[in-house]
């Protein structure tokens, strides 16, 4: 019993100075991954050889999202086999957005980027973003120039979609649905992604002051597996690019949006209700002869909900702020003119002039 006791110790120091001497990550590689058991082995071979060429201390983090076929002991396999793989097995299928945000709060480099493990991106790239990256940007995204996927269902789709993106948002990329990227990790330190949002981050990055650039990298046709992308997503992109723009030009004043409509609905039923009794003292016309009444009925209403949905969005905000100690702004960087030694020397100076006593 005692030799085991203390073992114990001397096992948990051996961990603390490995940990101690093990060098810090740059790169964080993150990988989601849904039923691509073919593909798994021959991409993180691919990504292990362009990392370890590198020379920079990496991490591979697979993500495996509720893979329903043989992908989880294909990831085991690539555990083994490579020191700097690590697998997350998340409970169930949450969705690519779900398992790139697991990746990034797993991932400890001052480098993410992202690759889907079809083998449809290149790692080859990987080294070309970070040489983007160098030059001075927090955000390089991949643009599949000469995109392999069928004509219609997925190039003509995608190319509707992004231009609905750059309009809407801004920033103009050819090409948000690629999920090869390289970010800083500044930028995604308060980015929370839900629904299908994980496309935006560069929007996100651009909002908060960061420099976004794109560069093209090759797309491969997939060889093994199924793709698991379809028209319906365009739908969940319009939706989602709705409440990324909502969230920046309202996410701190909700009033003007909802007290906007309110007021608006509110001087329709006030209009309504004017012509109504024109109509009756006027015309003659009584109230139950024409729809006004039921129109003045509703918009009011409306209205009036619309207001309380404003003032409840509000206190909302204010508790979604003040809770968590969160900032309405982002400070990019700060510029003073004031040096510690030119402080000290003024201060000295306004000392003797009122009177106070030099040293000696």
């Amino acid at each position: 019993m005692t030799s085991q006791n203390s073992a114990t110790p001397r096992i948990a120091s051996r961990e603390a100075a490995a940990s101690e001497h093990a060098p810090h990550i740059e790169i964080s590689v993150i990988s989601p991954v849904y039923d691509e058991e073919d593909n798994i082995l021959p991409f993180a071979e691919q990504v292990i050889k362009v990392m370890t060429a590198l020379g920079r201390p990496y991490e591979l983090i697979f993500i495996n999202d509720g893979s329903r076929d043989r992908s989880p002991e294909r990831l085991a396999e690539a555990a083994d086999r490579y020191p700097a793989v690590t697998v997350l097995n998340l409970a169930r299928n949450y969705g690519q957005t779900a398992a790139m945000m697991a990746g990034i709060d797993a991932a400890s480099g001052d480098i993410i980027v992202p690759i889907d493990s079809d083998l449809q991106n290149d790692p080859l790239d990987i080294p070309l973003l970070l040489a983007e990256l160098k030059k001075g940007y927090d955000v390089v995204s991949g643009w599949r120039k000469d995109r392999k996927d069928a004509r219609f269902r997925r190039n003509l789709m995608s190319r509707i979609a992004n231009s609905l993106i750059s309009r809407v948002s801004g920033v103009y990329l050819h090409d948000y649905g690629c999920s090869l990227k390289a970010y800083r990790r500044a930028v995604l330190k308060d980015v929370r992604l839900y629904g299908e949002m994980h496309r935006f981050i560069p929007i996100y990055a651009s909002w908060e002051g960061g420099r976004v650039t794109e560069l093209p990298v090759r797309h491969h046709t997939r060889v093994a597996g199924r793709s698991k992308y379809g028209l319906g997503r365009v739908v969940k992109v319009v939706l989602d690019i709705m409440v990324v723009k909502f969230l920046d030009r309202h996410l701190t004043k909700p009033i003007y949006v909802f007290g906007g409509a309110g007021l608006g609905f509110l001087a329709i039923a006030f209009l309504s209700g004017l012509y109504a009794f024109w109509l009756k003292i006027a015309e003659g016309v009584s109230f139950i002869s024409t729809p006004l009444p039921l129109l003045v009925t509703l918009t009011f209403i409306t209205g009036v909900m619309s207001l309380l949905m404003g003032l409840l969005a509000e206190m909302l905000v204010r508790t979604y702020y003040e809770s968590q100690g969160k900032k309405t702004y982002v400070v990019k960087n700060v510029l003073s003119g004031r040096k510690p030694d030119r402080c000290a020397a003024s201060q000295g100076s306004s000392g003797r002039a009122a009177g106070t006593p030099s040293p000696g």
